[in-house]
């Protein structure tokens, strides 16, 4: 038990210092510039970002690495068309949980993080206690998922779903103006 109290506190101390990283590092309006740019285009070398921001590749390259070692940018991947991947069916889930609090939470968290259906998982405010993104390929596939593999499990106390009919907007980019 105490191995895993000493693994939780190495992660707890090396998040600490990764905010305390971000929070000290001054962010300017090339710093502004470089992370709209790369957010919508991550694929961009350091020469076409170096047009877009108005500085050198070199300064691009070292203000870029030190936004990745502050944790500023977490990472770089690919948007996949989940349509043409098979997937038309996108839902979204809430869920209520029969009781709250210390490992019943926890067991919840480590069983939804294990449904590879789930694209996002929120522990949230409000009328639900979690909020779950999901893509199938179909009703049936998720007809499937939900009856059994979610409400099977004991914490589930109740369960509401929308399927979604049109995405009207969906981004991950936050304002950077």
């Amino acid at each position: 038990m105490f191995a895993k109290f000493a693994v939780l506190a190495d992660i707890l101390h090396e998040l600490c210092r990764i905010l305390e990283m971000a929070l000290a590092m001054k962010l300017d309006r090339f710093d502004h510039a470089l992370l709209k740019a790369l957010q919508e285009n991550s694929s961009l070398s350091n020469a076409a970002l170096s047009d877009i921001v108005h500085l050198s590749p070199s300064q691009i390259s070292r203000r870029r690495t030190s936004l990745e070692r502050a944790g500023i940018v977490e990472g770089y991947t690919a948007v996949l068309n989940a349509r043409a991947l098979g997937f038309g069916l996108r839902a979204i889930v809430r869920i209520n949980l029969a009781s709250h609090g210390g490992p019943n939470d926890e067991t919840f968290a480590a069983f939804v993080g294990r449904l590879p259906e789930v694209n996002a998982a929120y522990s949230v405010s409000g009328d639900a206690d979690y909020v779950l993104m999901v893509h199938m390929a179909d009703l049936d596939a998720f007809a499937e998922l939900i009856h059994r593999k979610i409400l099977p499990h004991p914490q589930v106390a109740q369960l509401r779903s929308d399927i979604v009919l049109t995405t009207v907007k969906e981004s991950l980019a936050l304002p950077m103006e």
